[in-house]
């Protein structure tokens, strides 16, 4: 099984900011998008995600918040973004990107289509994932045990 998978069903929709926008900003949208992350983006000129520019969640506002004593309107994306991003593609098998998610210790990973933003998973969506494939091969191999 692979991300397209994971895609398929979760859909493909990205939450996404602006990087000037403030931390404040992120905070509204989070909650209101009851989201964990969001994929900071250059706005593309025809409309669409754009350029990734990085990353930002909450522990990024967290660490952010206990490093620099400010307000969240005062704070912008760019201070506290994650700019090295790790992606992956909708090849990519569940297995891979699982351990590439915990051997990097990220819970969200844009996944990418060429340059083309085309959805974002957890570690979550993968690790159920993969429970359904191992439930789902257990089963049959009972039902082949018991015929």
């Amino acid at each position: 099984m692979n991300l397209q998978a994971i895609l398929r069903v979760k859909g493909s929709a990205v939450h996404t900011i602006h990087p000037d926008a403030t931390l404040d900003d992120v905070v509204q949208k989070l909650i209101e998008r009851n989201c964990g992350s969001l994929v900071v983006c250059q706005p593309a000129p025809g409309g669409g995600h754009g350029t990734i520019a990085g990353i930002i969640t909450e522990r990024d506002i967290l660490r952010t918040c206990a490093a620099r004593r400010g307000s969240l309107t005062e704070l912008k994306v760019t201070d506290a973004m994650t700019r090295d991003v790790i992606t992956g593609t909708p090849a990519d098998s569940i297995e891979d990107t699982m351990g590439l998610m915990t051997e990097r210790r990220c819970r969200h990973l844009p996944i990418l289509e060429g340059d083309q933003l085309v959805g974002i998973i957890s570690i979550g969506d993968v690790v159920k994932a993969h429970h359904d494939e191992v439930a789902m091969e257990n089963h049959y191999l009972k039902s082949y045990i018991q015929s």
